[in-house]
C-alpha cells in the first residue's frame, strides 16, 4: 500500500513519486507468509533422483547462443550439456550476490531494536538466502558442473559494493538480480522440457524471492525521495553499473568449454545475439519501468543499461 505524500512538502518536487505506508506493517505481513509457506531445499528436493539425460538445464530459447549458428552446429547432447552448465553458471552467479545482499541488509539494520518485524524480516531473509545458496551450489554439484563464478576482478568490486552500497542503491541493487531472475525462473519452473532439478530449485527460489522483492520495492521507494538531486546522480550510476556487471556475468565464458566451443569466441556470438538480448531486456522490463518511476534510471547512466542490453 503506497500514500501520495501531501503538497508543500520538501519530496513533493517529485509528484509521481509514492512512499509506503509503513515498513513494520509490511515486515509483519512478509513475516505471517515466511511463516506459512516456505522451503528447505535440503530436505523438500530429492538430491538423489536420477537426472535424465535427454532434458535441459533450462528453457533452449533461454541458452545464450540459442538461434546463433554456434548453436546450430550444436549437436542434441552438446545442447542439453550447454543448457545445464548456463544453469550452474547463473546460479554460481546467484550465489556470489546473494552472499552480497546479506551483508547490505546485515549492515543496514546493524543497532536497530531486533524486536521491530523489519530487523526480524531482515533475518529471515538473510535465512532465506543462506539456503538458496547451498541449495544453488548442490544443484551444481548434483549435474556434475564446476562451482562457476565472476572473475576476480568482479569478486574485488562486489565486496567493496558490499561494504559501502547503501540507501535506495543497495535495494535497487538487490531487485537487479532478482527481479530478472525471478522472469527467467517462472519460465523454467513450468516447461516440462526442462530438468526436474532446475524446476524446482526456480520454484523454490521463485516463491520465497516475491517477498524479498516486495520489500526491497517498498524500501527503494521510501528511500529514494529523500535523496539530494545530487545524490540521485550517485544512486543512479551505482544501479546502472550493478545492471550491467550483473547481465555481463551470468554466463561466465568457461562455461561454452563444456561442449567443446572456444569460450572467447562463443561469449562473443553470445553477445551479439539479437535474440538473447531479447530475453533479458523483456525479463527487466517490470524492474526498469519501477526504477524509471522511482528517479533511479535517467541521465547519462541510461548508457550502461543499454550496453547491458537491458534497455
Amino acid at each position: 500500500m503506497t500514500a501520495t505524500l501531501p503538497s508543500g512538502t520538501a519530496a513533493h518536487a517529485s509528484a509521481t513519486r509514492k512512499v509506503p505506508v509503513d515498513r513494520q506493517a509490511l515486515s509483519a505481513r512478509l513475516l505471517g507468509s515466511a511463516a506459512k509457506k516456505s522451503y528447505d531445499p535440503v530436505v523438500d528436493i530429492d538430491w538423489d533422483a536420477p537426472i535424465p539425460e535427454h532434458l535441459y538445464g533450462l528453457s533452449p530459447e533461454w541458452s545464450s547462443l540459442y538461434g546463433t549458428e554456434l548453436w546450430e552446429g550444436l549437436t542434441e547432447e552438446q545442447r542439453v550439456t550447454l543448457t545445464i552448465h548456463e544453469y550452474c553458471s547463473i546460479s554460481g552467479v546467484g550465489i556470489w550476490f546473494e552472499c552480497l545482499l546479506m551483508q547490505l541488509v546485515l549492515r543496514d539494520i546493524y543497532g536497530d531494536d531486533p524486536a521491530q518485524p523489519h530487523v526480524q524480516w531482515a533475518l529471515t531473509e538473510i535465512a532465506d538466502e543462506c539456503r538458496h545458496s547451498v541449495m544453488f551450489a548442490r544443484t551444481a554439484e548434483t549435474f556434475g558442473a564446476p562451482s562457476y563464478q565472476p572473475p576476480k576482478k568482479i569478486l574485488r568490486l562486489g565486496k567493496a559494493f558490499a561494504a559501502k552500497g547503501d540507501g535506495p542503491a543497495a535495494y535497487a541493487a538487490i531487485l537487479v538480480a532478482e527481479e530478472i531472475l525471478d522472469i527467467f525462473q517462472r519460465d523454467l519452473m513450468k516447461d516440462d522440457r526442462v530438468q526436474p532439478l532446475t524446476r524446482a530449485t526456480s520454484q523454490i527460489h521463485v516463491v520465497e524471492e516475491a517477498r524479498h522483492m516486495r520489500f526491497a520495492r517498498e524500501e527503494v521507494a521510501r528511500r529514494t525521495p529523500e535523496l539530494s538531486t545530487w545524490q540521485l546522480r550517485r544512486h543512479r550510476t551505482v544501479v546502472a553499473a550493478v545492471a550491467a556487471i550483473v547481465a555481463e556475468n551470468l554466463v561466465q565464458p568457461e562455461v561454452y568449454a563444456s561442449v567443446g566451443l572456444d569460450p572467447a569466441t562463443a561469449k562473443a556470438a553470445a553477445r551479439a545475439n539479437e535474440h538473447y538480448a531479447a530475453k533479458l531486456r523483456a525479463a527487466s522490463a517490470g524492474l526498469v519501468s519501477f526504477l524509471r518511476g522511482q528517479g533511479l534510471i535517467g541521465g547519462s547512466s541510461e548508457r550502461l543499461w543499454k550496453r547491458a542490453q537491458l534497455i
